[in-house]
């Protein structure tokens, strides 16, 4: 219900941090010269081969239109021919053809890009919700790809998405709201001494039913955080199934979601070029 109060500052942020929207991955014509699953969002070059795909030839013939009203160009043609073979390779190398499922007795509801997992437990509701646009962080600076070989495989893509937990208790008019993220430090760090892999922002009490965010409400920023309270709240969130196993199928459930919507994204892209 708080989810776009919570997300706002950091989707800004995000959008200052992380790169443009990964390259599309593969067609016919550039497979020689890009790497295998070049969906990535980090191998873009400058975008020189990408852009000069797109870019209409100096001097080519002009389009016409056809019943629907619309113009169409060889660059249409071609661009529709693209997005074909992309989506076909994203198909290829999707590892969910339906969502995956989050353990404990989570109930899952989808709107779009927005996400929400439901669990009741003895008299409280508890609810996390989180949206998949700019949920993709970068993994790798310029100059380790400057390093990448080209026939070295990359990296598969991560959703880690900013995520609101709300929790309700039946005979209280107040919902107890954290605003929790995964730092990139602590995401992927497989063998290593276990930590939490998220980590809550902020906390703040907000009136049980409302829609909108109170900003006069007292909002606790945890960088000052004394850390015996900011541990008490970490168990409070694990007593209540929001832990770290939770946290691990959170981000497989995203990358899920994420994947079909891009997917579901080219579609609609082949359409509209194609005009139908």
């Amino acid at each position: 219900m708080l989810l776009a109060r919570a997300l706002r500052g950091a989707a800004a942020a995000a959008a200052a941090l992380r790169p443009p929207r990964r390259p599309l991955s593969s067609s016919s014509s550039l497979r020689a010269a890009a790497p295998p699953l070049a969906r990535s969002l980090w191998h873009l070059g400058g975008g020189g081969w990408r852009t000069a795909l797109l870019r209409p030839r100096r001097g080519s013939a002009g389009g016409v239109s056809c019943g629907c009203g619309g113009l169409h160009t060889e660059g249409d043609k071609a661009f529709a021919q693209f997005l074909t073979d992309e989506i076909k390779e994203e198909k290829k190398i999707q590892k969910h053809k339906s969502l995956p499922k989050v353990s404990g007795g989570w109930e899952l509801e989808v709107h779009g890009t927005e996400a929400k997992l439901v669990r009741k437990i003895a008299g409280e509701k508890i609810t996390v919700t989180f949206n998949i646009n700019n949920s993709i962080p970068p993994s790798v600076d310029e100059e380790t790809q400057e390093e990448q070989k080209p026939d070295e495989q990359e990296p598969d893509l991560t959703s880690t998405p900013n995520f609101v937990v709300e929790v309700i208790k039946d005979d209280t008019k107040q919902t107890l709201v954290l605003d929790c993220h995964y730092p990139e430090d602590e995401v992927g760090h497989e063998g290593e001494e276990e930590s939490d892999i998220f980590t809550i922002r902020e906390v703040s009490f907000q009136p049980t039913g409302e829609s909108e965010w109170k900003d006069t409400n007292y909002t606790l920023n945890t960088d000052s955080l004394d850390w015996a309270l900011y541990d008490h709240l970490m168990d409070f969130l694990a007593d209540r199934g929001v832990d770290n196993t939770f946290a691990d199928e959170l981000i497989e459930l995203s990358t899920a979601l994420e994947h079909q919507e891009y997917i579901k994204f080219l579609e609609d892209l082949k359409s509209f070029v194609k005009c139908q």
